[in-house]
């Protein structure tokens, strides 16, 4: 399934007609919370929750990410150097993906500082590629020994020495921000685990696979994006929002794409809570929607709700100039969970989307709830901004 990003099957980017990861000689130079299980049909839990194994392991990220010193110390004698046009360039090719297929997401970016923005793209470009292994055009030449490359190329990009252009703008991001290598590790082993495993027996089986696939993007991003100076909140406060937020989208990407996946013989739904609701993976595969189709889920949508709640108030601890693309996303992820709804839960044969016109007005609204916080009301005046997306658009969007 289409993980992440909510990637579509495009052809795969990079050097070498998309075969770069192929060949060996190429690669060179929290507390996390999981949500209950129901204990009965039609029920779950909230904000009851389960600790995760992995909060010990998530814990040890955001200490190493928050000790800007020690990373600039252990970085200083490997740090590259590039010739500022060739880092133009493969800064440039970031841009160009990310404005390609992250669109709304991309145009969030547009407020950040020039060189948060360039990481964040950089960092996008890279967790792609990495989805594409397993969900591109080439996954049919999938296996361990190709992620085992990936893996390898991935530390030499964290040691300095990148194989293509868009290795080399998150080598140039890496030692500029203090990102640690580990959750880009974890996203790796999410590819492995999609891999050679297609059902998941119960939620913490499957926030593990979320967390690796999706929840790390939040850990990698929070170092580039920054935490506000006036912030009241602890970085872990604000990792663990950045986690959520990344568990939500993968846990929407899953609701979205049942009918998808279904296709291929696969089931991201909890086997035991789908047993609960009297439904099982022939039930999937028929693809009718039922009455405990529809209660299964409603509880489902609610889940993955209560981690998007779980993300506000992260979001609005972040640098202001970041906030936009985080809003972006997370408001958009929610309406995904409104068009399913809208579709009488039918995901089996229609796709939820949000259409462009509705993603334009979102995000006047994003932005306000960026510049202004949690918790706060939304002036009638910048709401407004909502009604007239093309003034908005040609303000803040159309600038390169």
């Amino acid at each position: 399934m289409s993980s992440t990003f909510s990637l579509p099957a495009k052809p795969p980017f990079g050097e070498n007609g998309g075969k770069f990861f192929y060949q060996k000689y190429n690669v060179r130079g929290t507390g996390a919370k999981a949500a209950a299980i129901p204990q009965r049909s039609g029920m779950l839990s909230f904000p009851q929750v389960l600790k995760s194994d992995i909060s010990h392991h998530i814990h040890e990220i955001v200490e190493k990410q928050s000790n800007l010193d020690n990373l600039a110390n252990q970085d200083a004698c490997r740090k590259p150097e590039f010739h500022p046009v060739f880092l133009e360039e493969a800064y440039e090719s970031c841009r160009m993906i990310c404005s390609e297929y992250a669109k709304t997401f991309y145009l969030g970016t547009k407020l950040m500082t020039e060189e948060r923005k360039k990481a964040i793209w950089a960092i996008y470009v890279w967790c792609r590629r990495t989805d594409e292994l397993v969900d591109g055009p080439n996954a049919v030449f999938m296996s361990s020994t190709v992620l085992d490359m990936w893996e390898e190329r991935l530390q030499d990009i964290f040691h300095g020495c990148p194989y293509d252009k868009l290795d080399a703008a998150l080598t140039d991001t890496v030692f500029k921000f203090p990102v640690d290598i580990k959750p880009f590790r974890d996203m790796i082993e999410g590819m492995r685990m999609d891999a050679r495993k297609c059902r998941y027996e119960n939620f913490q089986e499957l926030y593990l696979y979320c967390y690796r696939v999706a929840g790390t993007v939040g850990l990698m991003s929070v170092p580039v994006m920054g935490i506000a100076p006036e912030s009241s909140s602890s970085a872990q406060c604000v990792y663990n929002a950045a986690l959520n937020l990344g568990i939500g989208n993968q846990l929407t990407n899953i609701l979205r794409d049942v009918g998808e996946d279904a296709l291929r013989g696969r089931v991201y739904l909890p086997q035991d809570e789908l047993e609960q609701f009297g439904l099982y993976d022939n039930d999937v595969f028929a693809g009718k929607v039922t009455y405990k189709w529809r209660e299964f889920m409603k509880a489902q949508i609610k889940r993955a709700r209560f981690y998007f709640n779980l993300a506000e108030e992260g979001a609005s601890q972040l640098d202001k100039a970041s906030r936009w693309p985080v809003w972006s996303a997370l408001m958009l992820y929610r309406k995904i969970l409104d068009a399913i709804e809208d579709n009488g839960y039918d995901n089996f044969t229609k796709r939820a989307y949000v259409g462009k016109t509705k993603k334009i007005l979102m995000l006047p609204q994003a932005y306000a709830r960026a510049q202004l916080g949690s918790g706060l009301i939304i002036p009638s005046n910048i709401l407004q901004l909502c009604k007239t997306p093309r003034s908005f658009r040609n303000q803040f969007l159309v600038q390169k």
